[in-house]
C-alpha cells in the first residue's frame, strides 16, 4: 500500500469534529492558563493527552514508493478523528496550514485545527479538506511545453507521473521532490554547484539540484501567475551555467510539464 497507518481513522461530520474541537480547546486553555505560554510544544500535547481519553500523539503514516519511503507523524490524534497541530510560534502560518492539509489528506480526515501555544492567548485555525486522496490519482497530464529531447525530461515525466497515480495530487511538494531525489541517487548525487554570472564575469557558485549536467528540475503548485516563476527562471538560466530547466506545476486537477531554456 502507498499510504499506510496502523489507525482506523474515523470521519467526523463538522458537528462532531465541532464537538471534539470543543472539548480540546477547552483542555488546551487550561493548560495554557497554568502553564504560560513558554514551553515546547511537546510539553502541552503530552499534558492534554494526560487530561483526556482517547488522545495518540505523534501517530506515524508511512508513505511509499518502489523502494522510497518517508515516515509523517500526525501530531494529536483524538477519538481516531480529530486532527490538531500544535505550534509554538509568533503566529500561526500559510506553511502550518499546509503542513494540516497535507496530513488531512494523508488521513483521509475532512477537518483539522492549528494550535498555536507560543503566543499571549492561544490561537487556533481551523483547516477543512474537502478532497480526498482518492479522488486526485488521475489529473489531466498537460506535456505540450515539454521537451522531451532534453536530457531528465523523460525521467522527471515518467516517475512523477507515476507518484501522482500511486499517492494523488495535493501532497507537500516536498514529498515529491524527495522521491525524484531519491531515484536519482540522492542529493550528492544531483545537488551540483551552478556557476553564477553577472555582468562583470563570475559571481558565484551555487548549488541546484541538476537532473542531468547543467539542466535544473523544480516542482511547483501555483494555482495561477505561472508567467511570473516562468520569467524569473528565465533570468536564472541567463545568469547561471544552466541551459534548461524542466519545471512540473501540480494542481489538483492538472500537472502542467514545461521546459524552460
Amino acid at each position: 500500500m502507498p499510504i499506510q497507518c496502523d489507525r482506523d481513522f474515523t470521519r467526523p461530520t463538522q458537528r462532531e469534529f465541532g464537538a471534539i474541537s470543543y472539548e480540546v480547546m477547552k483542555t488546551v486553555y487550561e493548560i495554557h492558563n497554568e502553564f504560560g505560554r513558554f514551553f515546547e510544544e511537546a510539553v502541552y500535547k503530552r499534558e492534554l493527552a494526560r487530561r483526556l481519553s482517547d488522545v495518540e500523539l505523534e501517530v506515524p503514516v508511512i508513505v511509499s514508493h518502489a523502494e522510497f519511503s518517508k515516515t509523517f507523524r500526525l501530531d494529536v490524534l483524538v477519538d481516531r478523528g480529530g486532527l490538531f497541530e500544535f505550534k509554538a510560534a509568533d503566529t500561526i502560518s500559510p506553511k502550518h496550514r499546509g503542513q494540516i492539509y497535507n496530513y488531512l489528506l494523508l488521513s483521509d480526515l475532512p477537518h483539522g485545527k492549528v494550535v498555536n501555544v507560543r503566543s499571549e492567548k492561544v490561537s487556533e485555525e481551523f483547516v477543512n479538506c474537502r478532497y480526498r486522496l482518492q479522488d486526485l490519482r488521475s489529473p489531466d497530464i498537460d506535456v505540450e511545453r515539454f521537451d522531451f529531447s532534453i536530457s531528465g525530461a523523460s525521467f522527471l515525466y515518467e516517475h512523477l507521473v507515476a507518484l501522482i497515480q500511486d499517492w494523488g495530487c495535493g501532497l507537500d511538494l516536498t514529498l515529491y521532490e524527495e522521491a525524484i531525489t531519491h531515484f536519482l541517487g540522492g542529493d550528492e548525487q544531483i545537488l551540483l554547484p551552478m556557476s553564477v554570472y553577472g555582468r562583470h564575469g563570475h559571481i558565484h557558485d551555487q548549488k541546484a539540484r541538476q537532473i542531468a549536467p547543467g539542466v535544473s528540475f523544480r516542482i511547483t503548485a501555483f494555482p495561477d501567475r505561472l508567467a511570473a516563476f516562468e520569467t524569473h527562471a528565465k533570468r536564472l538560466i541567463t545568469h547561471t551555467s544552466l541551459s534548461a530547466i524542466h519545471w512540473a506545476n501540480i494542481t489538483n486537477k492538472a500537472v502542467r510539464f514545461a521546459t524552460i531554456q
